[in-house]
């Protein structure tokens, strides 16, 4: 059995040789090759004429155009020396607009804003397909801060040093070229810098491996190396806490995904904070704090898995290990995230896959709890509005009905002044949320919900999409999407929401219940939900349908190789398919920690079982499929999705493909090209499921 699954030799299969060298849609991965973008091309054009031609598309289309490009949206923001900065895309600015106003301004219904960088404008006049990657400020009050510029809204980016007061970028200041990179300021005239420096520097994931420290005013090659890491980590770093009073500079080794080393740096020496490899470890003021994925004994204590622990620094540096225990999971609750504001911090809590509030305050040595007063349904967000200066707070509250809302909070107080609120964008009175839990192979519960129509008559019949993702940790919680209401809910669909193991919904043990050869946890938990939802009479086979992407595309790939029976369409969004040569292509090395490792022969025997690109055959019948990605997407290649759509067509399947020629792993790099995107999934699912 173990070298006929090692092997996958089948006359349907022609991916025989181990590494896939006698695959004979290898070519595919050649991302811009002349012969791939024909391909492409064609495929795109047949979905399009397909889709775009069904009745109401373009009429849906311009819709989620105007959602998406409504100037009433919640324009987010993040405080820098006493004024706030957002991006903005619109119609109007198609690639976007970086700018800023007072806190004050932005309370009014119209604020006023004052552009900082257009890069609508930028692109043109570089003639470069700029996307916006992001920027960081110099702290606390700094001018200048370092812009993150993608061409095609890929991963790799450059960097440019810009100057805040005269808004234009700095002549001779910082620039790295194009690379999956990261630059930290340290001071007005240093950074630390993980980039590609030539052969050798880059990890096998494809991320840097050496981190130095630049000065301004000196060449790049010249800068002094910090850290180096194996070639076989995930990717190194280093950064500063600028917190007034307990300055520290860190370097961070990540080994893996969930695995990573963190180092003091005093003048040049590193001194390596003695937490577990797997727990994730940050200073707060005076404070340790540390995110624990297991159990840790230590100090003549356990400490459980899931737990949030924290213990002074400099005694911890010295060898103390006095700990406080300042969160601590239950069988329903986690820990979903944690906010640093002067004098506390804000926990976000989950229990039974709904947000709660906490404040902890470290008071005469002691940590003091508060419930924080807070909205009980749906997802909560938590923000600080400026970590080292203010306790002031942003607070998101949204669900599958309510329109997202951000607030204004203090710590100490439950009053909260509102800022904004997204529009309604959907009619919200027809439809309720149910909670309903299915039982996955192994006895688990797996909770999850439905968003349905109020006279919704449980005779099967009913248009559903069920979407998972069950990887990495990462919580599926409610939120609010004005495409999702007008394009599904609005036309009669049911909308299913499933909280699967392998995410994080209930702490790190339901995503390791999923990790390497626990994968099919994931998909079995998914099947369960389906079932579940046919046994409910919600659906039936015939109009069920399936959507995930990235991890989810591989969620959605596996679920339709081992249960074709149970669905009538699958939206493969951006996908992970072939898991024999995954862990090369792009940053899928990095993932190992989460799929296990191919060329090691008993990890390749469980992964063999699921890999959709290996479990697709001709003389099987398969839902109708949609796959989508984008040939800028350098996170997740797209020869997985383009593969398996040439496999199945040659195995005589009815395949949909369309590829977005930019847009990165999101699949779109603009709001228009979302609208395309969004069109074509919704369509091609009614059709499949009405």
């Amino acid at each position: 059995m173990r070298q006929l699954i090692g092997e996958i030799i089948s006359e349907t299969n022609t991916t025989a040789r181990s590494d896939g060298a006698d695959d004979p849609h290898l070519w595919l991965e050649d991302v811009s090759s002349g012969a791939a973008l024909d391909w492409v091309r064609a495929r795109n054009a047949a979905c399009e004429r397909e889709l775009e031609g069904r009745s109401g598309f373009a009429a849906l289309r311009e819709r989620l155009g105007t959602i998406l490009n409504d100037k009433a949206r919640i324009p987010y923001i993040s405080e820098h020396a006493g004024l706030v900065y957002n991006f903005w895309r619109d119609a109007v600015h198609v690639r976007g607009v970086w700018r800023r106003t007072t806190l004050e301004s932005y309370r009014d219904e119209a604020p006023v804003w004052e552009t900082v960088l257009d890069l609508d404008q930028l692109a043109v006049a570089e003639r470069e397909n700029w996307v916006w990657a992001g920027a960081s400020s110099l702290p606390p009050a700094g001018t200048r801060c370092l812009l993150f510029l993608s061409r095609g809204g890929g991963d790799a980016h450059v960097v440019r040093e810009f100057d805040l007061a005269g808004k234009a970028f700095v002549a001779g200041g910082f620039a790295l070229p194009e690379s999956k990179c990261s630059a930290r300021w340290l001071d007005i005239d240093r950074l630390a810098v993980a980039t590609d420096f030539g052969e050798g520097s880059m990890t096998t994931s494809g991320y840097p491996r050496i981190v130095k420290e630049w000065r301004r005013g000196s060449a790049l090659a010249d800068a002094a190396t910090l850290f180096e890491a194996r070639a076989d980590d995930l990717s190194v770093s280093a950064y500063k806490d600028f917190t007034p009073g307990f300055e520290h500079e860190f370097v961070e080794r990540q080994i893996g995904f969930y695995s990573s080393e963190l180092f003091l740096r005093s003048e040049d020496r590193l001194a390596r904070v003695d937490k577990p490899d797997d727990a994730n470890a940050y200073t707060v003021r005076d404070q340790l704090v540390i995110e624990l994925r297991s159990d840790w004994q230590v100090g003549g204590r356990t400490y459980p898995q899931g737990a949030l622990v924290a213990a002074d620094f400099a005694r911890f540096m010295a060898g103390e290990r006095d700990l406080a225990v300042l969160f601590t999971p239950s069988a329903t609750g986690s820990l979903d995230g944690v906010a640093m504001t002067a004098s506390a911090l804000l926990l976000t809590e989950l229990d039974n896959v709904k947000n709660r509030i906490v404040e902890l305050r470290h008071v005469d040595g002691r940590w003091q709890r508060r419930e924080v007063s807070a909205p009980a349904f749906g997802a909560l967000g938590v923000s600080a509005l400026d970590p080292a200066g203010s306790d002031q707070y942003f607070l998101t509250v949204t669900d599958f009905l309510t329109p997202t809302s951000l607030y204004l909070g203090r710590v100490g107080s439950d009053r909260r002044q509102p800022l904004k609120a997204m529009p309604v964008f959907f009619e919200a009175g027809p439809y309720i949320v149910k909670q309903f839990e299915a039982v996955s192979k192994d006895g688990t519960r797996v909770p999850y919900f439905v968003v349905m129509d109020r006279k919704t008559r449980m005779d099967g019949r009913n248009p559903t999409v069920l979407y998972g993702y069950g990887g990495f940790e990462i919580a599926m919680k409610p939120f609010y999407s004005g495409v999702t209401g007008e394009a599904w809910l609005a036309r009669g669909g049911v909308y299913v929401l499933a909280n699967i193991r392998g995410g994080g919904e209930f702490g790190p043990r339901w995503h390791q219940a999923a990790l390497k050869e626990q994968r099919q946890r994931a998909f079995d938990d998914f099947l369960a939900v389906a079932q579940d939802l046919i046994e409910r009479k919600v659906s039936s086979p015939r109009h069920l349908g399936i959507m995930g992407g990235s991890n989810g595309g591989l969620l959605v790939g596996a679920a339709m190789t081992q249960r074709p029976d149970l669905f009538n369409a699958v939206v493969c969004q951006v996908p992970l398919l072939d898991m024999r040569r995954y862990h090369k292509l792009l940053a899928g090395a990095s993932w190992m920690g989460e799929y296990g490792d191919p060329e090691v022969a008993a990890e390749w025997e469980y992964i063999a079982r699921y890999s959709p690109y290996h479990n697709v055959f001709k003389d099987k019948r398969y839902p109708r499929m949609l796959l989508t990605t984008s040939t800028r997407d350098d996170r997740v290649h797209p020869g997985h999705a383009r593969k398996m759509v040439a496999l199945m067509e040659a195995q005589g399947h009815d395949v949909l493909y369309w590829e977005n020629l930019e847009g990165g792993h999101a699949g779109a790099a603009n709001n228009d090209q979302q609208a395309q995107m969004w069109a074509l999934t919704y369509t091609f699912l009614l059709e499949q499921l009405r």
